[in-house]
């Protein structure tokens, strides 16, 4: 079985996981809006699905694949103790946008 990071290591899976965080996509409509073939878009899926980042629900013929949060609480946790190199600066840049602003008023 691949690790969460070996999953989310190509693009499309990540943009796969992207397009599901808005709701549940069956095959079809993700290979249209990815661009690719179906069995290549089922190909993705199907790793997805067997690392627990996707679950499917049948609906008559239709398969309809939804988002599960539990693999990304594990990306979260793992990203945690990194989390101070970005906010550090995030908030920077926060604060030199509001110096910015400030000047531009004082015009």
């Amino acid at each position: 079985m691949l690790s969460i990071f070996e999953v989310l290591a190509l693009p499309v899976r990540r943009d796969i996981v992207g397009r599901l965080r808005l709701g549940p996509k069956t095959v079809g409509e993700l290979a249209t809006e990815l661009g690719l073939s179906q069995p290549l878009t089922s190909k993705h899926l199907r790793v997805l699905r067997d690392s627990g980042f996707v679950r499917v629900r049948a609906d008559a013929q239709r398969r309809w694949y939804e988002l599960r949060p539990e693999p990304l609480r594990e990306v979260d946790e793992w990203l945690e103790p990194y989390r101070w190199m970005w906010e550090d600066r995030l908030d920077r840049l926060g604060d030199r946008l509001d110096a910015i602003r400030d000047e531009e008023e004082d015009r």
